[in-house]
C-alpha cells in the first residue's frame, strides 16, 4: 500500500472529474490517499463518488489568507500558538523572508504550511497542475512534507501561467521534482522545450469511466429535432462564442436545431447577450452546471457534440478535454478545433471533424454536413467510442498511474515503454 498526498486547487470541483477519477481509482486499489486543497466555492452539485468514497473526510483544507492585515496576523498567531511546540523548525522556516521573500513576509507561506504539519511522510506527493508542484517543492524544502514529488501539467499551468510568470518559472521544479506527467503529447513537448528532462516526463491521459457513459447509436429523432451540445466552463478558451455563432448561421436554414450548453462561468451574461443579439434564444440554451447523471441524460438525447476550444488572449489552452471524451464514449459524432491536445483525441474524418480555431463558418459547415448526412453518425460514434476505450479508460490509466508511482519510488530514470504515448493519436504525432 502506498501513502499518497494529492495537492489540488479547489476540491471538490464538478468540472475536474479527472482528478476525482484518479483519487477514487487509487483508493479502490487499496492505497491511502490524503487530499490537500482549498475549499470549493460551490458544493451544491458534486460527483456521487465524493460521498461514496467519503472524500471530504480525507481532505485537508488550506486556510484562506485574510485580506485584512490585522486579522491575517491574529490568525497566523493562532496557527503558531497551536503548532509551535511540535513543529518549531518548520514554522520558523516558513517565516524566513530572507529566503522566501514576500511570500514569507506576507504570512502566506505559514498559511500554506498549516494543513501539512500533521502529515506523516508520504511515498508520493502528486501535484495536480504545475503551480502546485512549485508549492510542494517549497513545502518539502521547509520540511513540512516528505515524499517523491510528481507533477501533472494539465492546461492553464503550461499555457496561461507561462504568459503571466515567464517561461523560466518551472526551472527550479524541473531540477527538484522527481517526475512529471502531461495529459497530452502537445504539452509534453512544450515542457521539454521549457527545460524538463525528457526522461522524467511521460504522457498520462486523463481517464473517464467508460462504463458510466453508455454507447448509443445516433439516429434522427421522431420529432425531427437535431440536438447539439457543448459541455464546458463559460470561459474564453472553451470557444463557446463560436459555437453560438455557428448555430445562428444554421438557424436561417434549419429551423429544427437546438443547442444546449452545459456549464457556467464568468462569460455567462456575455453569452446570454450574444444569444439575444443573434436572435437564437429559441435555439440556444445555457443550462448551467449539471452533475454527471444530469449530463449523461442530456447527452443521451443529443445527436452532435461540439468542442470549439481556442487559445485565449491570456494564453490559456486545453488538453484533450474529458467532456469531449465522455461525448465520444456515448457515441456522439463530434466537431473539435485544431487546438492544444484536441487533435490527439479526434481522428479527423473518422470519429468527427477538426476545424480551425475561432472559425464559426467552418463549424457551421461541418454541422450542416452532419445534418445532411445522418447516415454517418453511427459509424463515427462507434469509432469515437473505440478510441476512447482504448486510450482513455480510467481503470487502465489508474493501473498505469500506480505503476508510474512504483517506478518513481525505485528511482528509475527511464520510463517504461508502455508509458510513453498511451493517449496520443499516432496520426497526430507522425
Amino acid at each position: 500500500m502506498l501513502r499518497i498526498a494529492i495537492i489540488a486547487g479547489r476540491f471538490p470541483v464538478i468540472s475536474e472529474t479527472f482528478i476525482l477519477n484518479q483519487i477514487t481509482g487509487l483508493i479502490a486499489r487499496g492505497h491511502e490517499v490524503h487530499i490537500y486543497a482549498k475549499e470549493s466555492e460551490d458544493v451544491s452539485k458534486v460527483h456521487p463518488n465524493v460521498d461514496k468514497y467519503q472524500l471530504l473526510q480525507k481532505t485537508h483544507y488550506i486556510p484562506p489568507v485574510p485580506q485584512n492585515h490585522l486579522w491575517r496576523f491574529l490568525k497566523a498567531l493562532a496557527i503558531l500558538l497551536v503548532n509551535f511546540p511540535k513543529y518549531p523548525l518548520v514554522l520558523l522556516r516558513s517565516l524566513n523572508f530572507f529566503k522566501y521573500g514576500r511570500r514569507a513576509a506576507s504570512l502566506r507561506l505559514l498559511y500554506l504550511v498549516a494543513p501539512f504539519l500533521q502529515s506523516q511522510p508520504y511515498d508520493i506527493i502528486h501535484c495536480q497542475f504545475g503551480v502546485f508542484g512549485l508549492d510542494a517543492m517549497v513545502l518539502r524544502d521547509l520540511g513540512a512534507i516528505q515524499g517523491k514529488i510528481i507533477t501533472s501539467f494539465r492546461g492553464f499551468d503550461i499555457s496561461k501561467y507561462l504568459q503571466e510568470k515567464g517561461e523560466d518559472v518551472y526551472n527550479p521544479l524541473f531540477v527538484k521534482g522527481d517526475f512529471f506527467l502531461t495529459n497530452c503529447e502537445f504539452f509534453r513537448q512544450r515542457a521539454i522545450k521549457l527545460g524538463c528532462d525528457e526522461n522524467k516526463i511521460v504522457v498520462h491521459g486523463s481517464g473517464i469511466d467508460c462504463s458510466q457513459f453508455p454507447f448509443k447509436a445516433r439516429q434522427l429523432s421522431s420529432d425531427g429535432k437535431i440536438r447539439i451540445a457543448t459541455t464546458g466552463r463559460l470561459v474564453e478558451k472553451k470557444g463557446i462564442e463560436y459555437g453560438i455563432r455557428a448555430i445562428a448561421k444554421l438557424a436561417k436554414i434549419y429551423a429544427n436545431i437546438e443547442y444546449n450548453i452545459i456549464g457556467d462561468g464568468a462569460l455567462k451574461a456575455q453569452f446570454q447577450q450574444l444569444i439575444e443579439e443573434l436572435d437564437v434564444a429559441d435555439k440556444v440554451r445555457l443550462l448551467g452546471w449539471q452533475n454527471q447523471p444530469e449530463i449523461i441524460a442530456i447527452l443521451d438525447h443529443t445527436h452532435i457534440f461540439i468542442a470549439p476550444s481556442v487559445t485565449a488572449v491570456n494564453g490559456n489552452q486545453d488538453a484533450p478535454v474529458n467532456t469531449l471524451k465522455e461525448a465520444m464514449a456515448m457515441g456522439l459524432p463530434v466537431i473539435g478545433t485544431r487546438h492544444g491536445g484536441i487533435p490527439e483525441l479526434i481522428q479527423d474524418g473518422i470519429s468527427g471533424f477538426l476545424v480551425a480555431e475561432r472559425d464559426a463558418d467552418a463549424i457551421a459547415e461541418k454541422l450542416s454536413y452532419f445534418i445532411e448526412h445522418p447516415e454517418i453518425w453511427e459509424q463515427m460514434g462507434k469509432s469515437g467510442r473505440a478510441y476512447v476505450e482504448k486510450h482513455y479508460d480510467m481503470n487502465t490509466l489508474n493501473d498505469e498511474l500506480v505503476a508510474i508511482y512504483q517506478q518513481v519510488l525505485l528511482n528509475s530514470s527511464q520510463p517504461c515503454p508502455e508509458f510513453s504515448d498511451t493517449s496520443v493519436n499516432p496520426e497526430y504525432v507522425s
